[in-house]
């Protein structure tokens, strides 16, 4: 029977299927079984999609769990209305007046309960607190006329109550605070920016491709609107999970990616759709890495473009990022701006098209070095030494003009000391 059992998990194993005992185990232990080479070519495991930090529409993929101290967010409950969903926001608003209204009424139903009102309104010479108030519902109706300074002038207050008189007060003060509160979370939710980041576009793509002799990355933002924002700047974030040299594991480590802060160049005049360049240069994160490598990374950047609004002078802000699969190496973007007659047209059409280019496969440290030898190559060259001519002796007359008629004696005193000298071999007495 034994031997039974260890064949039928034997097949098991070559068709694939986990054994009895495996399935028991917990899910992610079943998980992290390391896959024999017979269930690895029947199943391999398929990569699953980097999740997203920040959506594409701005939104950031993040949940708060195991908050203890909820108490934080009534202690700053104007912000906390604000930032609920409208729907939330309809009936807390509508909530809060007409509890205050049935609180209100029902005060006023008391004092004309415990004045015997209810009873005696009918009777002459008797002066009631509230005219015209005999049952809940019409100190309910009192109590939002009096709230909302309607006045239909059926229901009135008389001199002689002076409980009432107390209480309208109060009501009165309350219910301002409460319109105050209540109005001004609405007009807050309803002018809020966040629509405006609505017509705040970003590119689909990111690409990396040469600019000057640097590779560059590069996305395009546009604003559909005639209505600019005022004082536009725009920081990037590189999002990737970071390990010290200690060991120590940074999930989501942020870094910054400079986009042209030292330059100026981060503070945008978003009349048409701009390319924002980042350099890869020295600082870069990106500086180490070639195309192949930065196919094998994980990582997420974050691009973030704020201002004001100029219709409303209030700081709007919109987000968008880009995956690893979302910046594509050796692309540039199309042209979107065109002179028409006595104007620039943009074509959003094209806003997001880009165009394969000539880029090198190397990382920017690779292309600089290459760079910076093929400048030094023709400096060089023109610095090597000529070879040396041969050295050859020259009269001194060729170099100074004063010796020459010093020269000429000396060459006529040879001349005539030569000559004697044939003479003198010439007469016979002296052989």
């Amino acid at each position: 029977m034994a031997g039974d059992s260890q064949v039928h998990m034997d097949h098991d194993m070559e068709i694939g299927v986990t054994p009895t005992a495996v399935k028991k185990l917990p899910k992610h232990m079943r998980e992290a079984q390391i896959s024999t080479e017979r269930t690895h070519l029947i199943a391999d495991p398929i990569k699953k999609p980097r999740q997203r930090y920040v959506q594409k529409d701005g939104k950031c993929n993040v949940h708060h769990g195991n908050v203890q101290e909820t108490y934080r967010y009534l202690s700053d409950l104007f912000t906390t209305l604000v930032d609920l969903r409208w729907r939330f926001s309809l009936f807390i608003f509508t909530l809060v007046y007409v509890v205050n209204w049935l609180f209100f009424g029902l005060l006023w139903y008391i004092i004309a309960l415990i004045r015997g009102d209810l009873w005696h309104s009918d009777e002459e010479g008797w002066t009631p607190c509230v005219e015209n108030l005999n049952s809940f519902v019409s100190a309910f109706l009192f109590s939002i006329e009096t709230e909302t300074t309607i006045g239909y002038g059926y229901r009135v207050i008389t001199e002689k109550c002076p409980e009432g008189i107390i209480l309208l007060l109060i009501q009165a003060i309350l219910g301002s605070i409460v319109n105050a509160m209540m109005v001004g979370c609405m007009f807050v939710k309803i002018s809020q920016p966040k629509n405006r980041a609505e017509t705040l576009m970003f590119s689909h793509k990111a690409v990396i491709s040469v600019r000057d002799n640097k590779l560059c990355l590069m996305f395009r933002v546009g604003d559909l609107r005639n209505s600019h924002i005022v004082e536009a700047s725009i920081r990037a974030k590189l999002i990737r999970s970071q390990q010290t040299k200690e060991g120590e594991f940074i999930p989501l480590n942020q870094t910054d990616i400079n986009i042209g802060f030292d330059t100026g160049d981060d503070r945008l005049f978003l009349v048409s759709p701009l390319i924002i360049s980042h350099e890869i240069n020295e600082k870069s994160p990106f500086w180490e890495l070639s195309q192949a490598q930065m196919d094998k990374e994980e990582f997420e950047i974050v691009v973030i473009l704020e201002g004001m609004v100029e219709a409303t002078g209030m700081t709007c802000q919109a987000r968008s990022s880009y995956l690893d699969k979302e910046v594509l190496w050796g692309w540039r973007f199309t042209p979107v701006l065109s002179l028409e007659k006595g104007f620039y047209e943009v074509d959003y059409n094209s806003f997001h098209d880009i165009y394969e280019t000539n880029t090198p496969s190397c990382s920017a440290k690779e292309l600089a070095a290459t760079l910076r030898e093929g400048q030094l190559l023709p400096t060089l060259s023109s610095l090597t030494p000529e070879p040396p001519k041969p050295y050859t002796l020259e009269p001194l007359s060729t170099h100074n003009p004063l010796t020459k008629e010093v020269d000429k004696g000396e060459e006529e005193e040879r001349g005539e000391i030569n000559g004697s000298a044939a003479a003198l071999e010439d007469q016979p007495g002296l052989d």
